[in-house]
């Protein structure tokens, strides 16, 4: 008797958070759902919009390129964060939690604000850019901050940090005792990080990776800032059909958010089934 009481007691706390649930999450996706298959003309059940998506050529441009700038920016973000997080192990207690909390900070330092900074700093009319071409270093002669290479640049930005705060802690995983005695049997660093190491943060590296790519994919503000409608991006596009300044689709942006989260669970999905795999290799 008294566990189902407790039950209850702890059914009656959840439930804050199920209506959340329930209310920013469940129901919009519900009403996107819902509104990608009615026809904006008729108003009737139809799958003309993702006809539309689908057969788009400029929409499907638009899917390739979020794919291609998120997977470009998640690898190089994966990458300079799996060295950056090793070396913070490695840092004195006192440095490591500032690194750590000036990473926490620019993490969230995205959107208008990040693109403005880029913008200052590395501009047509930038500070640095209008520096060194005085100094007569034209380093950023043929750089265009406007441009897929910019746009990537400003990516891996707010990846890196947010890589590092999410691999950070998978390499506390490797235990001192084990170093040691990899040593002791007369293993190099190099063998031990091969055969131990790596295996046992490979699952948290194959997670930080899927979640820089969805992070990437969901990304609006920056690339609509820095570029515009000049960079053909899925987020832009569906945020062009819902405020458009001549004429708002708003059933047709439902179907491209909709291909756009088939798209993430999908890449969430390669990765449960890449980290199975891991986890079943490590046994």
């Amino acid at each position: 008797m008294k566990s189902i009481r407790r039950n209850r007691l702890l059914l009656l706390f959840l439930l804050p958070f199920a209506l959340l649930v329930l209310g920013f999450e469940l129901l919009p996706l519900v009403g996107m759902t819902v509104d990608s298959l009615h026809d904006g003309d008729t108003g009737q059940w139809s799958w003309v919009q993702y006809a539309t998506a689908l057969g788009s050529k400029f929409y499907l441009q638009a899917l390739q390129n979020s794919v291609l700038i998120s997977f470009c920016s998640s690898l190089v973000g994966i990458l300079v964060a799996i060295v950056a997080a090793y070396s913070i192990t490695r840092l004195s207690p006192g440095t490591r939690d500032i690194i750590l909390m000036l990473s926490n900070m620019t993490s969230n330092f995205a959107g208008v604000p990040l693109a403005f900074a880029y913008m200052i700093l590395l501009g047509n009319n930038g500070i640095f850019t209008l520096l060194l071409h005085k100094w007569g270093w034209d380093v950023f002669a043929s750089f265009n901050l406007y441009s897929w290479i910019g746009l990537t640049l400003v990516y891996v930005y707010f990846q890196i940090p947010l890589a590092i705060l999410l691999l950070y802690p998978a390499y506390y995983g490797i235990q001192r005792q084990w170093k040691e005695a990899a040593l002791l049997l007369g293993a190099s660093p190099l063998r031990f990080w091969l055969h131990i190491g790596i295996p046992v943060i490979l699952p948290g590296v194959v997670g930080t990776f899927s979640i820089l790519f969805a992070n990437a994919m969901g990304a609006y503000a920056t690339a609509y800032a820095l570029v515009g409608s000049n960079y053909n991006l899925l987020a832009v596009r569906i945020g062009a059909l819902v405020s458009g300044d001549v004429v708002s689709q708003p059933q047709l942006a439902s179907a491209l958010a909709v291909i756009l989260a088939v798209t993430m669970v999908g890449a969430m999905w390669i990765n449960e089934r890449m980290m199975r795999r891991v986890r079943r290799d490590l046994q």
